[in-house]
């Protein structure tokens, strides 16, 4: 033996490779494909399950969330207490007072059928079976017809107070039209529990869950279905039915037969809930298609054997040749890499696997001779763009929110006030993107923040004042955009006390003794408590901490353009003599402080800083 160890250790190399790659491939080949051939026969079913699993859990989350929205948007209803009271009274009202009241209730359903577009008709049923619905189409619900649906009948037995029924057809409306839909409702009670009717929402049913094209092409492998049922077994969704395998009107047809499970040998069965609604998903597999794929796993492996042993017996003499040599080369260029000469191989190299091999060499050798060189230069890049991802996180829901303004004084002022907020709105818009995230000036900063306190004293009564007490040559001096804005917008949103107290907000500013600005925003509102003072701190600090980082890190969903968004942009573009501090005490108000450079870029302002 250990002469047979000498032999082959003095072999030359090609000659090792030639007896190797034909003992060391082809028996290997073999068992490796047999081995494969088994566990992928094995893993198959395992695979389809966690296939399944996932895909459950996914829909299991997509519909507690939709079933948690659906749940808020039926609890807004209960907001109007006086208008749920009343749908128990309507026996002692006039005529007068019972065409008020259809109104109010026709509006207050006209707002929660805006509140999500798949919304088409809501419906309330006073507990005298009263029918007051409202409807984005042309369909009418026939009241009659409504009050026999067996589903309807069968409400009076839920104990729960937020429900989801079965498919059930379009009867009780007067297009009879085809399809089935489904119905979200609330059991409404008065502020003294009294029962007070339903609140009902026609849902098509494509609207739970839309099949994606992984799932399409996981069906039209191991015919998967996914099926969703209520709490009483009743069948809510098909997927078969969605991708058109066969129509709805079979799943009403057939009951509840498509929400047993199928057991034992038949199928694999994964199954999920969603405790809001009471919701169950299933989802099966028939087994008799899994076969279908081992049998053609073992056709594929059988194959692959017979045609890898032919290969190999026919390359593997001249194939050895062939590698040697590169490898001697390559082996040279490596000493001198060693050495620290960094030198491509000259020679021509063929397209095979060596010859990619000394392709990507000879790319590795001039990337680390560029990388050495351009270091410095890839972080500089780095950091400026961290710097526009940053500026570019600007959250919309201030517009939102003045939308939303605009639209509810819409519906009790005239047209002049709708007209003055649209103008200020239309400045914000000019402002803001007119500048296309460039520096801009203190001037246009407070032009801006301007604009959004006056939409916000239009909100709010006028409950904002507003002070400026900076030097008037600093008004020109350039500053990165919306920093103003948010500071005061956070000053409203945690410091607001409420419709008695008036809030001042103070921006003034003063230069430091080496000719750079320090501008404070300090509002006198309530304050933070001191866990949201420490928290805030460390937020500040993780903003610091983070700017000289080659790697992006993933930010916080939700923060926006927050303190630390801010603290961010700063020492990105100003660098790290300059920051942002706070400081808040409770009762008393809160005052954030920016220290920045003095740049100067446009004169002639006309007004002063100094009044507010």
């Amino acid at each position: 033996m250990r002469k047979l160890l000498s032999t082959i250790g003095n072999m030359k190399l090609q000659n090792k490779l030639m007896g190797g790659y034909l003992l060391g491939c082809a028996i290997p080949v073999f068992i490796v494909s047999v081995i494969i051939y088994n566990e992928s026969v094995a893993g198959l079913e395992d695979s389809s399950q966690e296939f399944a699993a996932l895909y459950t859990s996914q829909i299991e989350h997509s519909l507690d969330l939709l079933m948690e929205e659906y749940d808020k948007i039926t609890k807004t209803v209960l907001v109007d207490n006086d208008l749920i009271s009343g749908l128990r009274d309507t026996k002692q009202m006039t005529m007068a007072e019972l065409i008020h009241q259809r109104e109010m209730v026709r509006r207050m359903l006209m707002r929660v059928a805006l509140l999500k577009p798949e919304i088409g008709t809501v419906m309330l049923l006073g507990p005298d079976d009263t029918l007051y619905h409202y409807t984005n189409t042309t369909s009418i619900v026939n009241e009659e017809a409504l009050l026999s649906q067996d589903w309807y009948k069968r409400l009076g037995d839920s104990e729960d107070a937020f429900f989801v029924t079965g498919l059930h057809d379009r009867a009780y409306y007067e297009d009879h039209g085809e399809g089935a839909i489904t119905t979200v409702g609330r059991k409404l009670f008065t502020y003294d529990g009294a029962f007070a009717g339903w609140l009902l929402i026609d849902l098509d049913p494509f609207t739970l869950l839309t099949p994606n094209r992984e799932f399409v092409l996981a069906r039209d492998k191991y015919d998967i279905s996914v099926v969703i049922s209520n709490g009483s077994g009743e069948p809510v969704y098909h997927s078969d039915a969605a991708t058109g395998r066969f129509t709805w009107k079979d799943v009403l047809n057939a009951g509840d037969r498509y929400t047993r499970e199928d057991s034992g040998k038949e199928s694999i069965v994964i199954s999920g809930k969603v405790n809001l609604g009471k919701l169950k998903i299933t989802t099966m597999i028939p087994r008799e298609k899994l076969m279908l794929r081992i049998r053609k796993i073992q056709t594929v492996t059988a194959f692959v054997i017979l045609t890898g042993f032919a290969i190999m017996a026919i390359v593997s003499i001249g194939l050895n040749y062939a590698i040697t040599n590169p490898i001697k080369r390559l082996r040279r260029s490596m000493k001198q890499a060693e050495a620290g000469q960094y030198v491509p191989i000259d020679s021509a190299h063929s397209r095979d696997e060596i010859g990619s091999l000394v392709h990507s060499y000879n790319k590795m050798i001039v990337t680390i001779r560029t990388l050495i060189e351009n270091v410095y230069l890839a972080e500089i890049k780095q950091r400026q763009a961290k710097f526009l991802a940053l500026q570019n996180q600007i959250n919309p829901h201030m517009l939102y929110n003045t939308l939303e303004s605009i639209r509810m004084k819409a519906l009790v002022k005239d047209e002049d006030e709708i007209a003055y907020m649209i103008k200020i709105l239309a400045r914000m818009f000019r402002l803001t993107l007119g500048k296309e995230g460039k520096l801009h000036s203190i001037q246009h900063e407070l032009e801006y923040t301007k604009n959004y306190l006056d939409l916000q004293n239009i909100r709010f009564d006028h409950r904002f004042r507003l002070h400026i007490r900076l030097p008037q040559d600093m008004l020109a001096c350039s500053i990165i955009p919306l920093v103003f804005q948010p500071i005061v917008e956070n000053s409203i949103i945690h410091g607001f006390r409420d419709y008695s107290h008036f809030m001042n907000i103070v921006i003034e500013g003063s230069w430091t003794e080496k000719g750079g600005m320090v501008i404070r925003i300090i509002d006198d509102g309530m304050g933070m408590p001191q866990d949201k003072q420490e928290e805030l701190s460390a937020l500040l600090e993780g903003a610091a901490s983070g700017l000289h980082k080659l790697e992006q890190t993933d930010e916080r969903s939700g923060e926006g353009l927050g303190l630390k968004n801010i603290a961010e942009r700063i020492k990105l573009h100003y660098g790290d003599p300059y920051d942002l501090k706070f400081r808040s005490e409770r009762g008393i108000g809160t005052m954030v402080e920016i220290h920045i450079p003095s740049h100067h870029t446009v004169t002639g302002y006309g007004r002063d800083g100094a009044t507010g």
